[in-house]
């Protein structure tokens, strides 16, 4: 299991640095994996244990998994950047569902789960 779900480059979209956040507790839980992750948030951020980076960085290598912890409105200047990414699926995490990017997405052949990405991997669904 741990072989390949360490070939799973995932890219936290609307990371938090505060721990009551799902978007924190998901790049902990990735960790505990041995997942690789990116934390994108809205300010730079880093100590010993979390990195989050702002912006929209190009240069990442291949992302499997995108997961968001943004509402749709704060998506949509991310429309271009998810998609160039070219990932294989896109969770979308409760609060954060936005039929237009999943259509656009599906349209792209990227997978579209509406989920809790913290109960998949718990559950080894991930």
């Amino acid at each position: 299991m741990y072989t390949e779900l360490t070939k799973k480059l995932t890219l936290v979209l609307g990371a938090s640095r505060n721990p009551d956040r799902a978007s924190y507790q998901a790049i902990k839980l990735l960790g505990q994996f041995n997942i690789p992750v990116i934390a994108i948030g809205n300010r730079s951020y880093k100590d010993h244990e979390l990195n989050i980076i702002s912006g929209m960085p190009e240069d990442i290598g291949p992302v499997h998994t995108i997961t968001l912890y943004l509402g749709p409105l704060n998506q949509v200047e991310y429309y271009d950047y998810i998609l160039s990414l070219k990932p294989k699926r896109i969770i979308f995490n409760p609060g954060t569902m936005n039929p237009e990017l999943a259509d656009l997405a599906q349209e792209k052949d990227i997978e579209v789960v509406e989920g809790c990405m913290l109960v998949m991997i718990r559950s080894g669904q991930y």
